[in-house]
């Protein structure tokens, strides 16, 4: 049985056009054919939708706009059996991206509207919190105030800071504080990755931090063995798009460790999750069910 999951995060419109490389050279119009798409997206989302998929039954606390994309974000929820009673729409625009990508490097151009200045009302996580077990808390300013209520109540904190080159970085101090699974990439600390590791190790109480390195895979460190492991990374399919890639490892291993607590089989499991996933374009697709990832997980462990 799948542990109760609470994901707080960021939903956006997510727009993705295809570029035939950086730096992208000037000029007035460009016509092409099927290389732009806009879909839902967010860190939240990408998470809540790759849970479900999963098999995963989570909650789902994100702050969208009341606009013309409520309905459609509210029923795409519906549609996958996602609960939408802590999906509010508390801003007067949703928050939207565009993403330029060449199919290895991206540009992602985020519009975050009022967001950052929105809070989420704590008492509808306190309505639910003896029901939670884990809390994936994106580093979106509205999820802050959940971070120190998980913790007091004995839950389990995960986060994802993606980019980040400092220990102290004023922004994400809260939720590489409170947090007991902390999820970074390595694209501001290429070449520093486990001296990263150790900083965070030495300086606060994470049982569990990753590393993401992209084609070279990444680093798990696990304060109960105290070693840095690497993990190489799987090709399973074609790279479409890479948008996404760290959402799909990140949430399928909380889907994984929720259930066997065995953090090293979760990663691996991961891996292979989201190599898959990026052989689709947008950052909620691609992904696979439970039983097809176990499958295909056979033949890349073998």
């Amino acid at each position: 049985m799948s542990s109760n999951i609470l994901v707080c995060g960021l939903t956006n419109i997510e727009t993705n056009q295809k570029i035939d490389s950086f730096p992208v050279v000037y000029s007035p119009v460009d016509y092409k054919f099927f290389c732009a798409d806009s879909s839902i997206s967010g860190v939240g989302y990408n998470i809540v939708k790759a849970l479900s998929k999963l098999g995963a039954n989570p909650l789902f606390f994100s702050i969208i706009g009341n606009d013309i994309y409520k309905d459609i974000i509210i029923n795409d929820l519906k549609n996958e059996n996602i609960c939408t009673d802590y999906v509010l729409a508390a801003l007067d625009q949703t928050a939207q991206s565009v993403i330029l990508n060449d199919g290895n490097k991206r540009k992602i151009f985020l519009d975050l509207k009022n967001i950052q200045e929105i809070k989420y009302p704590a008492d509808n996580l306190k309505n639910v919190i003896e029901k939670i077990d884990i809390g994936v808390i994106c580093n979106i300013n509205f999820s802050r105030s959940f971070l120190k209520i998980l913790k007091d109540n004995g839950k389990t904190v995960a986060t994802d800071v993606h980019v980040l080159s400092d220990i102290d970085d004023e922004y994400n101090n809260d939720y590489i504080k409170y947090s007991d699974i902390i999820f970074l990439s390595n694209e501001n600390i290429e070449g520093n990755e486990k001296e990263m590791i150790k900083m965070l190790s030495e300086n606060f109480n994470h049982q569990i931090i990753v590393v993401s390195m992209g084609r070279e895979g990444l680093f798990i460190y696990v304060k109960k063995d105290g070693q840095i492991k690497h993990i190489p990374a799987v090709y399973t399919r074609e790279v479409v798009n890479t948008t996404g890639a760290g959402d799909a490892l990140f949430s399928c291993f909380i889907h994984f460790y929720s259930l066997t607590k065995d953090p090293y089989y979760s990663i691996k499991i991961a891996a292979v999750f989201a190599s898959y996933k990026i052989g689709e374009n947008g950052g909620a697709k691609g992904f696979l069910t439970e039983n097809e990832l176990t499958k295909l997980y056979k033949r890349f462990s073998s």
